[in-house]
């Protein structure tokens, strides 16, 4: 216990004296444990959280750094993302089978804050235009193989 209680006073050293862009540590959660911390988080800017605040929560076992913390968003503001299920937790794979003992609470602030950048980056807004024929061609009990060419070209997809 000794040795995870050293490692998670040089982590928290390094996240008060270095935290990753738009993270702080939560001052008030360390305070009565250092096993579990709360890090605020603001969304980055350019992506679709920009302006948003967010709360991790990072639990750490009496096995840490061998095995990995819980990490999972918390409060009342969780973000709407594929990776991220609707009570917080967070689908990322160094959190379960890439974790490694040299990774660190630092490693994993910048997965979660390069997560949320990938879905702007990646997916983005997917806008579908779908004109008036369209629409009636779609209402038709069964339409044509020609209807559904249509159906298919009118369709403009912008990513």
């Amino acid at each position: 216990m000794a040795s995870m209680q050293k490692r998670l006073q040089k982590e928290l050293l390094v996240l008060q004296n270095d935290p990753p862009p738009a993270m702080t540590l939560n001052e008030k959660s360390v305070q009565n444990s250092i096993t579990q911390w709360i890090v605020d988080m603001e969304g980055a800017p350019g992506t679709l959280y920009e302006g948003e605040k967010f709360q991790l929560l990072f639990k750490f076992s009496s096995r840490y750094p061998f095995d990995s913390p819980q990490v999972m968003f918390t409060g009342d503001n969780i973000p709407g993302h594929p990776h991220v299920y609707s009570n917080g937790h967070i689908c990322l794979s160094i959190l379960t089978e890439d974790w490694s003992p040299v990774l660190s609470v630092q490693s994993v602030c910048l997965s979660v804050i390069s997560m949320l950048e990938k879905r702007k980056q990646r997916g983005g807004i997917m806008m579908i235009h779908v004109d008036a024929t369209t629409m009636n061609l779609l209402a038709e009990d069964s339409p044509t193989e020609k209807m559904s060419t249509l159906i298919i070209q009118s369709l403009n997809f912008n990513f």
